[in-house]
């Protein structure tokens, strides 16, 4: 029999947010952002519920060639473009969109032969200051763009760095303005937060929801997941594997971390860092024993957590644990939550969970 772990990606929540976020950008098209293996759920796994956005975003070209093989036949994106120059290669065959951030990937489209000229995203750094081009050389790169045979359509693009934040979108949302004035193209500016926080300011011709479709808020702790009417796409489900009772001055676990401090019962957990559930989560981490909230008590191993039994004196051997997402009867565990409670962002939880456990869909 395989360990009881299972991560469970619920297909109705998943069109549920990808609503949620067509509802909060009235008129836009809407890129359904899938990078990173869609956060870690899985192209093949989101892909139907996926199918009524406009287009898929991502990174990399095997992400791509993973949609088309799904049957997507409309656009698709790559938000950080090609890094080589044989990358345009197949952005032919498979007809990619695909974004342009530096001179580099001009000089790459310049030197390109191909019968088919490409539809690209140029993009403008805002003032996130990774990718893009500056402001003051943005419209040169569209020139030198406009003028290739090799390229067809020029759409403008940018992302916001405070979307989530007090400082919000005002400076960025001026510079793209100035920037692209009087310019043809399309235009896409909005990431999840910036979708759901300053709609309509941010309305165009595209926006680019990621993380609210897997239903994580993207201003936590500001607002939760239910403030934005989001639901879980993800549950990380495992059982209990053993019960220990504790006296006063027991300790549990590598470094003995936790002492009990009066008689308790423990749950033993068949979950740990090897499947991707964060080491650096501390005593008092939330989790779910059926469907009960508790806690994790003590360190983190490669293949176990203990949980405190107080509040659940009923579990035993074969209980639920609930690790985020939605417990079997119903109550759910935000992953943004947990993820506070370790230290991270409920990005990094969702992209984490290992290869071995096994993932199904609802």
């Amino acid at each position: 029999m395989p360990r009881p772990i299972l991560a469970t990606v619920h297909s109705a929540a998943l069109a549920h947010n990808l609503d949620r976020a067509r509802r909060a950008a009235v008129e836009s098209r809407v890129w359904a952002v899938v990078k990173a293996n869609a956060y870690g759920h899985g192209i093949e796994n989101v892909f139907e519920a996926f199918r009524a956005a406009d287009g898929f975003a991502l990174l990399d070209l095997d992400e791509a060639q993973r949609v088309r093989q799904l049957g997507w036949r409309g656009p698709v994106l790559l938000l950080e473009g090609v890094f080589e120059a044989r990358d345009l290669e197949l952005c032919s065959r498979l007809d990619l969109w695909h974004a342009v951030h530096c001179d580099e990937q001009i000089d790459m489209l310049a030197a390109h032969k191909t019968q088919s000229p490409h539809r690209v995203f140029l993009k403008l750094n805002s003032g996130m200051n990774r990718l893009g081009f500056a402001p003051e050389r943005f419209r040169s790169a569209w020139t030198r763009l406009n003028a290739l045979p090799q390229v067809d359509e020029i759409s403008l693009m940018t992302h916001f760095s405070d979307a989530d934040g007090p400082k919000g979108i005002g400076p960025a949302l001026a510079a793209f303005e100035r920037a692209t004035q009087d310019l043809p193209g399309e235009r896409s500016l909005a990431n999840s937060a910036a979708v759901l926080r300053h709609a309509p300011q941010t309305r165009a011709d595209w926006v680019r929801p990621g993380i609210v479709l897997y239903g994580s808020a993207p201003d936590f702790p500001e607002n939760d997941a239910a403030h934005w009417q989001l639901q879980p796409a993800m549950s990380l489900r495992t059982r209990l594997i053993g019960i220990q009772d504790l006296q006063p001055g027991d300790s549990v676990g590598y470094g003995s971390r936790f002492t009990a401090e009066a008689p308790m019962r423990i749950g033993i957990a068949g979950v740990g860092y090897g499947d991707g559930y964060p080491r650096h989560a501390a005593t008092g981490t939330p989790v779910l024993v059926n469907g009960v909230r508790t806690r994790m008590v003590g360190r983190v191993s490669m293949d176990m957590i203990t949980v405190d039994l107080t509040p659940v004196p009923d579990a035993g051997f074969g209980s639920e644990v609930t690790l985020w997402g939605r417990a079997s009867e119903g109550t759910v565990l935000g992953i943004d939550e947990v993820a506070q409670a370790a230290g991270t962002v409920g990005y990094e939880l969702m992209c984490a969970v290992a290869r071995r456990v096994p993932m199904a869909q609802d």
